[in-house]
């Protein structure tokens, strides 16, 4: 293994171009030759690192310059080159979609860009494509590009021939079963929903393998950068349980690591399966797909029964998005069936067929500025009066936050390590604005 890894991002002219898959594909077929691989997704995606985490075999991490910070972009790049032998950046939308962007990422780690061009209704003008993407900006390097679901080999040759100089030809990928991967409305089905999922990314490996795709692809090792300091240990002694089951996956791998690092003991349990609660002195109900579950949700009525009893104690619960749902008195599904659920909060939790929320917010506390997102599709009709606002990223209110005893309840997906005070406050640390101990409300000016 070399000192230092090469670090390559995997982009895309738009959304829907095979990207996600064919750095699943290419994670898992360098982890099979024997290399270790390390992915990281550019963006608040929950989804795609799932996927990749089963590519690759090792933790993924979310890079996002606003959200997660600039300094913990470096950080974790150069520190996965360290115990690496090949660093893989997925980006997200088109490379220079967004603000930040993946072009934005690339720039900042200096990380060279792979394209990943769906080639399947082009000929020579892919090359124009890949051309003006490679020229678009002087600080971003396209390197090389990969084309996908391409239908024949003179169809390839056809594509090879039409690139400019400077961009490196990494090979054809034809269209294959292997390397599609089903999806729903917030975006690739559940690592663990899919069949034989290991058996298929080692279908999509070798696919890449047959496509000239098995040597280490042009890249370089991201600059060095400095460790973060450790957080302030304000929820040492504390036990959080953080449902975890398929109605609620949505969980960064790194707020659970913040958790840890703050002291806290994590206990996860499960509201689909599991009749008990952990004896926890806080709650974490993420996001998911409840309204998948919502019966066998409703039908739990011991869990239910004890998260109230939870409540009623006044011990604080944080319930994001697809937990802010779970709260509802009641979830109306995409058949529109009525199923009940916890009551803690005043309204019904109604699938739509559109977009209801989707955008970088945050959430300004007195400890702090939490960073996150939104992406739903339901809505909570008849609600009380919200306690506090996030906020778009020009400062109009967004994605209300509404508090019922020790319940936090929004859409809103916080990045837990943006503000990691803030975050102890809400789950029932000894932290006031100035850092003293005692109690405080968390949205007390």
């Amino acid at each position: 293994m070399a000192d230092t890894a090469p670090a390559l991002m995997l982009a895309a002219p738009a959304s829907g171009q095979g990207k996600s898959m064919v750095t699943a594909a290419l994670a898992r077929l360098h982890r099979n030759a024997g290399r270790r691989v390390r992915v990281f997704k550019h963006g608040p995606d929950y989804l795609d690192p799932m996927l990749q985490e089963r590519a690759s075999g090792a933790p993924v991490y979310q890079l996002h310059p606003w959200m997660t910070g600039e300094a913990e972009c470096r950080w974790r790049l150069a520190a996965a080159a360290r115990e690496a032998d090949l660093v893989l950046v997925e980006g997200a939308m088109g490379v220079f979609d967004g603000a930040p962007s993946s072009a934005d990422l690339a720039a900042l780690a200096g990380l060279p860009v792979a394209l990943v061009v769906d080639a399947r209704a082009m000929a020579e003008t892919f090359g124009a494509v890949v051309g003006g993407l490679a020229g678009h900006r002087a600080d971003v390097r396209v390197a090389g590009v990969i084309a996908n679901r391409v239908g024949s080999r003179g169809h390839a040759e056809l594509l090879r021939r039409s690139l400019p100089e400077g961009v490196a030809w990494l090979g054809a990928v034809p269209s294959d079963a292997a390397l599609e991967v089903p999806d729903r409305h917030l975006g690739l089905v559940q690592a663990g929903e899919l069949e034989a999922l290991d058996q298929r990314l080692d279908a999509a490996a070798a696919v890449l393998e047959q496509a000239g795709l098995g040597e280490l692809p042009p890249a370089a090792p991201p600059p060095p950068a400095a460790a973060p300091a450790p957080p302030p240990r304000l929820l040492a002694g504390r036990r959080i349980a953080v449902a975890q089951d398929p109605a609620f996956a949505f969980v960064y791998r790194a707020n659970l690591e913040l958790l840890a690092a703050m002291g806290a003991e994590v206990v996860c349990f499960s509201p689909l399966a599991g009749a008990e609660l952990p004896a926890a002195d806080a709650l974490w109900l993420p996001g998911g797909y409840p309204e998948r579950h919502a019966a066998a949700l409703a039908a739990n009525a011991p869990l239910k029964a004890a998260i109230r009893a939870h409540h009623a104690a006044g011990r604080p619960i944080l319930a994001e998005c697809g937990g802010l749902m779970y709260c509802a008195e009641a979830l109306v599904d995409g058949d529109g069936a009525a199923h009940e659920m916890l009551g803690l909060l005043p309204g019904r939790a109604v699938m739509g067929g559109r977009l209801a929320g989707l955008g970088l917010q945050s959430l300004a506390l007195p400890e702090g500025e939490l960073r996150g997102h939104t992406f739903h599709y339901s809505r909570l009709e008849g609600a009380a009066a919200p306690d506090a606002y996030a906020r778009r990223r020009g400062g109009s209110a967004a994605e209300p936050l509404y508090r019922r005893g020790a319940l936090t309840a929004t859409y809103f997906h916080a990045y837990f390590p943006s503000a990691p005070r803030a975050v102890a406050r809400l789950l029932g640390g000894p932290v006031k604005p100035d850092g003293r101990d005692g109690p405080s409300h968390p949205l007390a000016g």
